[in-house]
C-alpha cells in the first residue's frame, strides 16, 4: 500500500494542483463583488441608500455586485476579515479593532464641502431637558448605538469623558443598537440623553422621521475621521485598483448622496490615529465599562 501511495502521489500532485490553482484564481478573482455595510440604521434603510452606488460599480466594473447589511457592526467586520466580503464600509472603531487580526487596507473615504474628510456626532436630548451642558447628565441614563460604532458610542462616550463623566459610574450606559433607535428614544423621553452621527440625526429630522420639536442637540463633537472603504485580505492587486479607481472617479450625485460627499479620496491607516487616541482615553477612563474589546 506504502509503494503504490509513494507511486501515485505524483499523479495525484498533478491532478490537484490545477483545481488548487483555479480555487486561489476564485478567491483573488470573485466573479462577483460583494459590499459589507453597517447597520446604523435598519438594514432595509441601509440597501435602499446604497443602491445607486451599487449600480455604479457594477457598471464600472463590468462584474454583478451585491449588497449585504450586517447583523451587528461586528458581524460586518469580521465576515471582511474572514473572506466573506470583498470590501467594507468601516467606521474608524470598526477599522481599529477588526485590524488587529487580519491585514486590512483602506483605500478610499468620502471628502466634503468645507470639512473634507471628517464627520460628527451629536450628544443630543428632549427639547425641554433642563440639561444645558455634557456635565448635566450626571446620574441620568444615556443611550447609544451599536457597541463597535464609532459616532454611535465611542466619540459621545469619549465627549462624555472628556467632560469628566465615566460610565456606570456617572451616568448609565444603555445599549440601543442604531442610531435612529437612539434618537426615537430621546424624542420619547425613554432617555435622558443620547448619541448618534450628526448626518444621521440632520436626515432623520429631514425626512420627518424625527420631530424637530422633541428634540435638540447638547454638544457636538470634534471633527471625526470619515468611515473608510476597506478591501479584505487577499484580493487580487487588479481587482483592487480597479475598485480604487472606480471609487474615485464616480461623479454620479445620486452614487454620491447617501455619503453628503462631493468626491471619494484615497486614504490609509494612518488617518484614523486620532480615533485611537480617544478609544484610549475611554479604555483609560473605565476599562471593566469598556463594551467593545479588540
Amino acid at each position: 500500500m506504502t509503494r503504490l501511495l509513494k507511486r501515485l502521489r505524483p499523479l495525484l500532485a498533478a491532478l490537484l494542483l490545477p483545481v488548487l490553482a483555479a480555487h486561489a484564481d476564485d478567491t483573488a478573482q470573485p466573479k462577483k463583488l460583494t459590499i459589507g455595510l453597517l447597520p446604523g440604521e435598519s438594514a432595509p434603510t441601509v440597501m435602499r441608500l446604497n443602491e445607486p452606488l451599487r449600480a455604479h460599480l457594477e457598471k464600472t466594473l463590468g462584474i454583478p455586485v451585491e449588497l449585504t447589511v450586517g447583523a451587528n457592526y461586528a458581524a460586518t467586520g469580521e465576515a471582511l476579515r474572514f473572506g466573506r466580503i470583498d470590501i467594507a464600509y468601516l467606521g474608524p472603531v470598526t477599522y481599529i479593532l477588526q485590524s488587529k487580526r487580519a491585514h486590512l487596507e483602506p483605500f478610499a473615504r468620502p471628502t466634503h464641502a468645507k470639512v473634507g474628510p471628517t464627520f460628527q456626532a451629536v450628544v443630543i436630548v428632549p427639547a425641554d431637558s433642563p440639561a444645558r451642558t455634557l456635565e448635566d447628565l450626571r446620574g441620568q441614563d444615556v443611550a447609544f448605538g451599536d457597541p463597535a460604532s464609532t459616532s454611535g458610542t465611542w466619540v459621545p462616550r469619549y465627549m462624555l469623558a472628556d467632560a469628566g463623566l465615566v460610565s456606570e459610574r456617572d451616568y448609565t450606559l444603555r445599549v440601543l443598537g442604531a442610531h435612529d433607535a437612539v434618537a426615537l428614544a430621546v424624542a420619547g423621553k425613554k432617555v435622558a440623553a443620547g448619541g448618534l452621527s450628526k448626518p444621521i440625526y440632520e436626515r432623520l429630522l429631514k425626512e420627518g422621521k424625527l420631530d424637530a420639536a422633541k428634540v435638540r442637540v447638547l454638544a457636538d463633537s470634534p471633527a471625526i475621521p470619515e468611515y473608510m472603504w476597506t478591501f479584505r485580505e487577499g484580493l487580487a492587486p487588479e481587482l483592487k485598483e480597479k475598485i480604487r479607481q472606480a471609487f474615485v472617479s464616480i461623479k454620479d450625485p445620486a452614487a454620491l448622496g447617501v455619503f453628503r460627499a462631493e468626491a471619494f479620496i484615497p486614504c490609509v491607516d494612518a488617518d484614523v490615529d486620532r480615533v485611537r487616541d480617544w478609544i484610549a482615553t475611554v479604555e483609560r477612563e473605565h476599562p471593566e465599562a469598556v463594551v467593545v474589546k479588540p
